[in-house]
């Protein structure tokens, strides 16, 4: 559930960067491969072949007779990219370097190659044809240096990347304001926003075109939140404030979530007061919090084991108006499953179909996960019925999972119904028929009735071996070694 709200911070986070890139080939690589002749075809082959090495793929490319032109050599790169290992690219740009005029090479062709190197993240190709375009004295493009700097830092290189925007002038490449916004973007990306708070306090006064300071604000936000530095936080909060701009919703929903983060391991009975706080303040200035607010929220109540201050925001969504989402039901039935009240997840899910929510397949799979680990095949049957009612395509995993459960639990006739209604319904089941039949599956008795059967020994009290008390001049001999060590 962690990943899945980070990636919603990280995706809208990069948004104002990412529009500017290149956009991927609207055809498939098979489609290209089409597109060139039977000869150049045959090159992508080669490139994109696992077998040998870069000396041998060069004496092959030398043994190439045809037309070779630059507008060609991109679309071959381009539609090898995604098979092709990253130094092979770049051993087949480097070899039409050498075949073709070096002079007649524009600064374009350079930034489609070191992208794609980027995208595959060989940071060794990368360097080696930023350290050609630098020599050559020729134009490094902004959305260039953009990918480059979010290839470099997610690699754990951060200083190489600030030591680029250093240099930008040398790569002809301006300063500005997009540039300031890209470097910052990718450092605060991976949590580094104390080096980026110092990129923008050197940039802030002076005027640059370009640089949008709300947009910055957003990214040291995320940057803090990374690391839970609450304090920090709050000072980008006051900043902005202070120059005259009011946080917007995604602000404080990613302030919520660093405060949220930083009680869940410090201080998890303050989770709700500090939130709820937090939700005053953005009404005070006119900002109703959403389901994403609340369910940043659960999710920490959730982790916690807050049983009941879960169930009390659920209510509290209802009667502030913020109306709950699946994930928010989901995030309250996973804690009432995980803490053993079975009855009240029910009726958790029940209120969620009742309100005609459409849960993702997800919500099922993790729940019925839940209910398996925690040996309540009964109830995952039940929430299973459930999600076939819905309508919800992709039972296969669901089936993977209570076939063998109930079969290892002893239920070898439940098993095998829902093994023939998954072969009625066309259900592609990948766990083996082998589970059905009792003499190969191995029913595993629970652990209470293992521990019936096996009791400790009574011994009588002539039996009890008695421990003889020392003698003092023995103990007297234990404290002069103690002593003495």
């Amino acid at each position: 559930m962690h990943c899945f709200w980070k990636s919603r911070w990280t995706g809208f986070l990069l948004q104002n960067i990412k529009t500017n890139k290149s956009k991927p080939p609207l055809y498939s690589t098979k489609q290209q491969h089409n597109q060139l002749p039977l000869e150049l075809q045959e090159v992508c082959k080669v490139i994109s072949s696992w077998i040998g090495g870069l000396d041998d793929l060069e004496l092959r490319l030398n043994q190439f007779k045809g037309l070779l032109t630059y507008p060609l050599v991109t679309q071959i790169i381009n539609s090898c990219k995604h098979e092709a290992p990253a130094r092979r690219i770049l051993r087949f740009f480097l070899w039409s370097i050498k075949v073709l005029d070096f002079e007649k090479l524009k600064d374009e062709d350079f930034n489609h190659v070191i992208r794609v190197l980027a995208e595959k993240k060989d940071h060794t190709g990368m360097c080696i044809l930023i350290s050609d375009i630098r020599k050559a004295g020729r134009v490094m493009d902004p959305q260039t240096f953009a990918l480059v700097a979010e290839t470099l830092v997610k690699l754990g290189r951060e200083d190489e990347a600030l030591g680029i925007f250093k240099n930008l002038e040398k790569f002809k490449c301006r300063q500005d304001g997009f540039a300031v916004t890209a470097i910052i973007s990718a450092l605060c990306a991976k949590g580094h926003a104390k080096k980026a708070q110092g990129v923008f306090s050197h940039y802030k006064d002076s005027k640059i075109s370009g640089l949008e300071p709300c947009v910055v604000y957003r990214c040291l936000l995320y940057g803090w939140s990374v690391q839970e530095n609450v304090k920090e936080a709050r000072k980008v909060i006051q900043e902005m404030k202070g120059g005259g701009l009011v946080p917007d919703l995604f602000c404080y929903n990613t302030f919520l979530k660093c405060l949220c983060e930083r009680n869940l391991k410090r201080n998890p009975s303050g989770l709700v007061p500090e939130a709820l706080n937090v939700m005053m303040e953005m009404r005070s200035y006119r900002i109703e919090p959403n389901s994403i607010s609340y369910n940043t929220l659960l999710s920490c109540l959730g982790r916690a084991r807050r049983v009941k201050e879960s169930y009390r925001m659920l209510e509290t969504m209802k009667t502030t108006g913020c109306a709950p989402d699946w994930v928010s039901y989901f995030l309250v039935a996973k804690v009432m499953y995980l803490t053993c009240r079975f009855g009240k997840g029910n009726e958790i899910v029940d209120e969620m179909i009742g309100q005609g929510l459409l849960p993702d397949r997800k919500f099922y799979y993790n729940l019925i996960g839940i209910l398996c680990g925690v040996e309540r095949v009964s109830y995952a049957l039940g929430l299973f019925e459930r999600m076939k009612t819905s309508s919800l395509s992709g039972y296969g995993p669901v089936y993977d999972i209570l076939i063998p459960k109930l079969c290892k639990g002893g239920d070898f006739e439940k098993g095998r119904e829902l093994w023939e209604e998954a072969t009625a319904m066309g259900v592609s089941v990948s766990c083996s028929s082998d589970v059905l039949d009792p003499s190969i599956t191995e029913v595993f008795k629970s652990r209470r009735k293992v521990e019936e059967e096996v009791k400790p020994e009574k011994f009588s009290r002539n039996e009890i071996p008695r421990l003889e008390p020392k003698s003092r001049r023995e103990r007297g001999k234990v404290k002069k070694k103690t002593r003495g060590n």
